[in-house]
């Protein structure tokens, strides 16, 4: 039976899960429509999209049409989920990108656009909620053209809009005769603009077009079909999930235009192997998704790229180098698992309960390894310190983490080990605020707070001190005494100049330790120091009372006198910011990034999108997450990793010190 993979991709609230609901019912999958709003839709059945009443995780949908087997992968449209997005369409031959009649391009809709162009995919363009009022199709239709490269061309145009919307026209097939006034006059523009696309993708047939000669109704629907199934048409058709108007000839075209897995082409891995995508080859496939069932336990999403698997049949991690014997195979639909005997090519099939099995990895026969690049993901632009409520909680909180982790690799999570806070790092405020409610699912009750800033000290001159300790207390005393230079270098370095024996050589690592000891503390605000150089020029000691430890604290005593004459200042961690963004935007977020102290690097124009990098102070960037998004309309995205310290303004840097000094005191 042929089979269609095919990815339903766009902005939020498009009404993907409300077209993929109406698929099955129209289909005979299912017998009843579900709602999101009521949650009993097929695709979002997890807690936590019943509770925020939209997708969260990929929904895997199966149905039958005109005898060709085909799985919908329902994507989320938040951008946060990003993971959840690209991986459904990297496991996808095709795509669904839904526009709304209504709301027309959104940011969602150019970020699927462009990712389904990086994994060069046919796509079928779907104009929903035509039956709403104010749904216009021709005026969708003309932002799309202008907002999205490639041939966006109308294969139906809508009978009627809004309330009136009952049926949709084919622009092939239907004879302008049989309609008057404004849907006639559609119909004919329509068709020309469909008629010279799809000449386009045919050398002969654009030699004879040129040539006055008419083209046959077959040759064009032939062509047609060829153009779509290769990408180089994108047809568009109106439609209306809600009330089913556009559905089955939506699915006629999926069946007809979208290319089948067997139909993909050759793959190559990046180890230079080939593997040919059909059941007679020998096995291969990726994992593109991960999933925590809390009843299931560990479920991994296989994309089948080549040959069979049986269950029983050993098989090669070749990303991590183990084998794997699965005893038991599944596909899924909804929340749904049936066990089947095998998964062949163009499956999407699921292996529960393997602890080898992570996203990305790529599975193969071990006699024909092959490996496939990972799936891309961005780096964390978000984050926040995680606060434990309990000391129950804050036992749990690894294990919990750890299987967050698993599920959701775009989810970073670690220590800093300057502050010591937990950190979770993710997409945006509603994917780490969403991973929260997962742990307290999980048992663990945690608080969140943005992160405190690391900040460190340094010095920027040349001084010199004497730190002399020196105690009598009956019996052995103690007496350590060092003169230190300290001086701004590179990183951190010690070394003696001591000649004459004025210190034996076995007390100047205790006189480091001592300036190690200062230097965690610092000597402005008690953060640690930072690029200082130490040098032991002389002192004395004492045959009977000198030790380790009265060294050790001299050093200490003469790193600090050192420093204080110094001149101490604060440092910062600054990150490396790159915002993408369309150009009309550009002024504000160059007026906005002004604001943040920040120092532009350069601006990179892409068509009509801009790239500008800037170094900004990371104390600037708490709330940036939210500010670009209102900045652009949801239209802005960014991306951040850390670049350094650098000095914090003398008057920035006063208030902060005594911020700190009033925390260090209330801790004591």
């Amino acid at each position: 039976m042929p089979v269609r993979i095919v990815s339903l991709a766009a902005h939020s609230g498009t009404g993907k899960t409300t077209l993929a609901e109406a698929l099955l019912h129209r289909s005979g999958a299912i017998s009843r429509v579900g709602r999101v709003e009521d949650g009993t839709t097929q695709s979002d059945h997890t807690e936590e999209e019943h509770a925020h009443g939209f997708s969260i995780k990929t929904g895997v949908l199966r149905f039958k049409h005109r005898d060709t087997d085909i799985t919908v992968l329902d994507t989320p449209g938040f951008a946060d989920f990003v993971r959840e997005i690209r991986g459904g369409m990297r496991a996808s031959d095709s795509a669904v990108i839904l526009v709304s009649g209504t709301g027309g391009v959104e940011v969602g809709t150019e970020r699927v656009w462009a990712h389904a162009d990086n994994l060069g995919m046919p796509r079928i363009v779907a104009v929903t909620k035509m039956d709403r009022e104010r749904a216009h199709y021709l005026a969708t239709l003309a932002e799309l053209r202008a907002s999205l490269p490639g041939p966006i061309v109308p294969a139906f145009i809508p009978d009627g809009e809004g309330p009136d919307f009952r049926g949709v026209i084919n622009v092939l097939t239907a004879h302008p005769d049989e309609y008057s006034g404004e849907t006639r006059h559609a119909l004919e523009e329509a068709r020309s603009t469909l008629v010279d696309a799809i000449v386009e993708t045919d050398d002969d047939l654009m030699n004879r077009y040129l040539e006055g000669e008419d083209i046959s109704q077959d040759e064009l629907v032939r062509a047609f079909y060829a153009g779509v199934h290769a990408g180089k048409i994108y047809p568009a058709i109106p439609i209306s999930a809600t009330t089913q108007t556009g559905i089955p000839e939506l699915m006629d075209l999926m069946v007809d235009g979208l290319r089948s897995a067997q139909e993909r082409g050759e793959l190559t891995g990046i180890d230079g192997q080939t593997r040919a995508p059909t059941p007679d080859a020998p096995f291969s496939a990726r994992v593109w998704r991960m999933s925590i069932d809390p009843y299931v336990g560990k479920i991994a999403y296989l994309r089948v790229w080549s040959g069979t698997l049986k269950a029983g049949d050993t098989i090669r991690n070749t990303t991590r180098d183990v084998d794997l014997k699965p005893a038991h195979l599944y596909v899924m639909n909804g929340k749904d698992l049936t066990e089947v005997p095998e998964l062949t090519a163009g499956m999407i099939g699921v292996i529960t309960k393997n602890d080898q099995l992570h996203t990305g990895d790529t599975l193969a026969d071990p006699q024909h390894p092959i490996q496939y690049d990972p799936l891309n993901l961005p780096d964390v632009v978000y984050t926040v310190a995680l606060h434990p409520k309990t000391r129950q909680d804050e036992d749990r909180i690894g294990d919990a983490i750890a299987k967050l982790l698993e599920e959701d690799p775009t989810l970073h999570y670690g220590r800093e080990p300057q502050t010591g806070e937990m950190l979770l790092g993710g997409m945006g405020e509603m994917h780490t605020n969403i991973a929260v409610e997962k742990l307290a699912a999980l048992g663990v009750n945690v608080t969140v707070t943005p992160p405190q800033i690391p900040y460190r000290e340094t010095i920027r001159a040349k001084a010199k001190a004497q730190g002399k300790h020196k105690k009598q207390s009956g019996g052995h005393g103690q007496y350590g005494d060092c003169h230190l230079q300290v001086e701004p270098g590179q990183g951190y370095h010690f070394k003696s100049a001591i000649v004459g024996g004025a210190i034996p050589g076995k007390y100047i690592p205790s006189i480091e330790k001592g300036v190690q000891d200062t230097m965690e503390k610092g000597a402005l605000a008690g953060y640690p120091l930072q690029d200082v150089h130490f040098t032991v020029l002389d002192g004395s000691y004492h045959e009977v009372d000198s030790s380790d430890m009265a060294f050790r604290t001299a050093g200490s005593l003469a790193a600090r006198a050192a420093l204080e004459q110094a001149r101490p200042v604060l440092l910062e961690p600054v990150m490396l910011l790159k915002v993408r963004a369309p150009a009309q935007y550009t002024g504000d977020i160059m007026g906005d990034l002004q604001g943040r102290r920040a120092r532009v690097q350069g601006m990179e124009p892409d068509g009509t999108v801009f790239t500008i990098s800037a170094i900004v102070p990371q104390s600037e960037l708490q709330t940036y997450n939210a500010d670009l998004r209102s900045m652009t309309g949801d239209r802005g995205a960014y991306s951040l990793k850390p670049h350094g310290y650098q000095e914090v303004p003398e008057h920035l840097a006063k208030k902060v010190v005594e911020e700190r000094k009033a925390q260090l005191t209330a801790q004591n």
